[in-house]
């Protein structure tokens, strides 16, 4: 290991000055023997030096899934998970006759393993490098140019990863911190066979449904485990019957000590986003337009697949995912709504600004900068409010199936013209095995009619934006600019031949001519509008260019106001590896309602109504009502624990992160928080900020009564107790 285990970056973190509590901070691993006595203060035991070895045990049973956090937890490269993280595997491959969303999957043998598709990924980081100089000193080489400057990022970006990726098998990115203060190369071993090893029914990994989704008490078992595979010369390869296990250097070990109430707990894993140093008018926009806009578009999508699924299973099981990730989000930004205006964070962030701005006048010559800054930023987010109803409605069309196809080959045949390291970022030779897979992953995920719904629902939703937000390449395609139009644009849309999957992959590597030849309506949409794309995209780049001068300055200066008061400062997610630690905790309701901090079997039985989502199998019933704990029980509970409580600071893509005890073992999985807490993201509240985390001990009493995995319990180490 190279520069994993230095401190990078300290001048982000200004190691050593404040303090850092339990619960709040999402802190960058190279942080973590600073606040060593924090640590130690809630109850860690390893030494905080070790958890700062990324390649390491534990931190090197920690991976990504692209979107959700695993962590090896046996010598065969077996993955533990969420059962929603896993959810798109498990519908992959899924059917009406099969459904292994509602029967679970549990195969007898390894040979058994099903593909998770062949876009899913496992990434083992490997090495985090400190690029900040070399990032900055391209940026500053092309001057103050705004476009210049995006660019030459992107060059810097393009060039950093493809060195990194000399060696096959290994996916880098660099990651920005701070607004552009920090940048850090993470190097990763992709692995490109991930297969679905076992899955509770939904009755299970699902229980409560949305009707639970970010409340407590909760009762979901929302646990699956994928397994890694390998070529034999043990280097990552595409799927393959001859494929072998992968065989982790590390792989943590199930707790042998029962957690309770106040024992410390740790979660590592790739956090989506947070946004805690966002501008107050960033955050106003946010709370007055965006959140709204996207809660009602997903519910409205929601209720046309529903709509559709009672009379065609197709569409039921080919939206599954789709509808999964709909409602998690639009009860998401519903909680935060509510909690924006039960808390008053507007009135909070605009305070909080205030005194950051109060300090910089203070500074005089010294704090211009930052606040010239500041009003640069201001300008940008009133810039994009101009425009942003017709962003979302036309990228929302451009990104439905059969458009989005169209779209986006197109765009490669475009981008094909160039050599490799000038193509746009997503369509170099890297990205192609991605939108390959992507093309294959369709045909499970589309239903002709469905589509043509969503077509309609935002090209109707287009042509009704008022005139000044219309697109000219778009009313010229369409021929004229209402409803009469659109619906004639659709029944040319309808003679599409791209729903089919032979169809798309013979596209996949036509010329550019060949394209604008073609007759396929959508393809012909996609070459009218393409050159007003790429228009918006380059304008698009004009307002990141000028925030890539201005926010890092903003953000120095919150850092350093921070500082001044003593407080410790750590950046905000952005899906890089993140260590939050705290407690199991209860907590006490905005209404007066008091919680502890683990829910029980036998409450999961008296939840049971018959019907979806409160359905438990007829197995864990049986099983409850004998009492046949299977020696799982807490003797605290006098029972087996299924969810617990702590006050971890986690938001998206903390999914199926490990929880950790205090010797570094496995206790449990992240996959929620309570609805209190998910305004956090903006704003951190560590009285009612809650993590839930389904207990290590209900999925194995569920691997051992319910949906017996003998083979799978060994391995981890945990043999069915009799």
């Amino acid at each position: 290991m190279r520069k994993t285990t230095m401190a990078i970056g300290v001048a982000l973190a200004v190691a050593g000055m404040g303090s850092a509590v339990a619960g709040e901070g999402m802190w960058v691993p190279q942080q973590l023997p600073e606040i060593a006595g924090p640590l130690k203060k809630a109850g860690l035991k390893l030494n905080p030096q070790q958890l700062a070895n990324l390649t390491g045990d534990p931190m090197g049973a920690v991976v990504s899934l692209g979107g959700c956090t695993a962590s090896f937890v046996s010598p065969q490269g077996l993955v533990a998970t969420n059962h929603h993280c896993a959810y798109g595997a498990i519908q992959l491959n899924s059917t009406p006759e099969k459904n292994l969303i509602r029967d679970g999957f549990n195969p007898a043998t390894q040979a058994e393993e099903l593909s998770a598709g062949p876009n899913a990924r496992i990434y083992v980081l490997e090495d985090i490098t400190d690029v900040t100089e070399q990032a900055k000193a391209a940026m500053d080489a092309a001057g103050n140019d705004p476009v210049a400057r995006v660019n030459a990022l992107e060059a810097f970006d393009k060039k950093t990863t493809s060195a990194c990726e000399s060696e096959a098998g290994y996916r880098c990115r660099v990651y920005s911190f701070m607004g552009g203060n920090t940048y850090r190369l993470f190097k990763n071993l992709e692995i490109k066979d991930v297969r679905l090893a076992y899955a509770p029914p939904s009755s299970v990994g699902k229980f409560g449904g949305d009707i639970d989704n970010w409340m407590w008490p909760r009762h979901t078992g929302d646990f699956s485990f994928y397994r890694a595979y390998v070529g034999k010369d043990g280097k990552p390869a595409a799927y393959s019957q001859d494929n072998v296990p992968y065989q982790p250097k590390h792989w943590l070990k199930i707790a042998d000590k029962p957690l309770g109430a106040g024992d410390f707990v740790m979660v590592a894993g790739y956090p989506g986003r947070t946004d805690r140093y966002a501008l107050a008018a960033e955050f106003e926009n946010t709370q007055d337009w965006r959140y709204p806009a996207i809660v009602q578009a997903y519910n409205d999508q929601i209720a046309m697949v529903e709509a559709a699924s009672k009379t065609d299973k197709q569409v039921e099981v080919k939206y599954a995912s789709n509808m999964a990730g709909w409602n998690n989000t639009s009860k998401n930004f519903a909680g935060q709504l509510e909690g924006f205006k039960r808390n008053d964070v507007l009135g909070i962030k605009q305070k909080e600004e205030a005194a950051v701005l109060a300090w910089l006048r203070a500074q005089g010559e010294a704090g211009k900068p930052a606040l010239a800054a500041h009003d640069a930023l201001v300008q940008l987010v009133e810039q994009g409010k101009q425009t942003q109803a017709r962003d979302m409605v036309l990228g929302s069309f451009n990104r439905t199936s059969v458009l989005g196809t169209a779209v986006n080959l197109y765009r490669l045949a475009i981008e094909k013209q160039k050599p490799d390291a000038e193509r746009e970022a997503g369509y170099q030779q890297r990205d192609l095995p991605g939108i390959e897979g992507g093309l294959k992953q369709m045909e499970r995920r589309y239903v002709a009619s469905m589509d043509r719904q969503f077509q309609q629902y935002w090209l109707e939703r287009y042509v009704a934006l008022p005139t000044a937000q219309h697109v000219a390449a778009v009313d010229a395609w369409l021929g004229g600019s209402d409803k009469v139009a659109a619906d004639k644009a659709l029944q040319r849309l309808d003679g599409s031949k791209l729903g089919n999957l032979d169809e798309r992959l013979k596209w996949l590597n036509a010329d550019r001519a060949t394209f604008e030849a073609s007759q396929d309506p959508a393809i012909q949409y996609a070459v009218a509008v393409m050159p007003t794309l790429l228009q918006m995209e380059e304008q698009s780049k004009v307002s990141y260019g000028k925030a890539l001068m201005a926010r890092p300055l903003y953000l120095k200066a919150i850092a350093d106001y921070k500082h001044s008061k003593g407080e410790f400062v750590y950046p905000d997610a952005n899906s890089s590896l993140r260590i939050t630690f705290g407690n199991v905790k209860g907590y006490t309701s905005l209404k007066g309602e008091q919680y502890a901090p683990f829910t029980k079997l036998e409450e999961v039985a008296a939840k049971e109504t018959g019907a979806e989502p409160f359905d438990n199998p007829k197995a864990l019933l049986d099983a409850v009502k004998a009492k046949r704990y299977g020696g799982l029980e807490d003797k605290r509970l006098s029972t087996v624990p299924v969810n617990f409580l702590s006050d971890l600071d986690i938001t998206g893509g903390n999914s199926g992160s490990p929880v950790l005890d205090a010797q570094g073992k496995l206790v449990g999985l992240a996959f929620d928080g309570t609805i209190e807490s998910v305004s956090s993201n903006w704003v951190f509240d560590p009285v009612i900020t809650r993590m839930i985390s389904v207990d290590q001990r209900y999925m194995r009493w569920i691997m051992q009564e319910v949906m017996p995995a003998p083979r799978l319990l060994q391995e981890l180490g945990v043999p069915a107790k009799k």
